[in-house]
This record gives structure tokens, C-alpha cells and sequence, in this order.
């Protein structure tokens, strides 16, 4: 039977915990309630880490949107054009 879902540690771990439970749902007869424990467990591990690359996303558009705008110190001056 599987185990509860525990929060991941990490997207890694998480991976880690999906990686084991479809090679135990593809290596194994496993009773329906077994079966439907495991895909349970692996539709929590899956939402967790499609918000976590949602999270990754958001903050690689803000970084690559900071690093495209223009700041006040990064004007060049008239002395700085010649």
C-alpha cells in the first residue's frame, strides 16, 4: 500500500518520488486500492511540482524583465557619448 503524501522536500525529491512510484505501477501487480493509492500520490507529487515550475517561471520572467529595463544610473551622459 502507499504511503501518505508527505510535502517534498524539494522538485528533485519530488521527481525522485514520481520517477518510484511509476516504475512500482509499471513493475508490479498491484491491488485496484494499491493502484489507486500510488495514483493518488503521484497526482499530489505532480501538482507539486507544476507549481513550483509555475513559481520558477514567474520569477525568471521578473528577472529577465528587471534585467531589460533601463535604470536612471545606467544612462549614459553627454561626457560618457564622446
Amino acid at each position: 500500500m502507499a504511503k501518505p503524501a508527505k510535502s517534498p522536500k524539494s522538485f528533485e525529491n519530488a521527481i525522485a518520488q514520481l520517477e518510484d512510484i511509476v516504475a512500482a505501477m509499471e513493475s508490479r501487480d498491484l491491488p485496484l486500492e494499491d493502484a489507486l493509492n500510488h495514483y493518488q500520490q503521484g497526482i499530489g507529487l505532480l501538482r507539486y511540482c507544476q507549481d513550483t515550475l509555475n513559481r520558477a517561471e514567474a520569477r525568471l520572467e521578473t528577472l529577465e524583465a528587471d534585467a531589460a529595463s533601463p535604470r536612471p544610473d545606467d544612462t549614459p551622459s553627454a561626457s560618457d557619448l564622446s
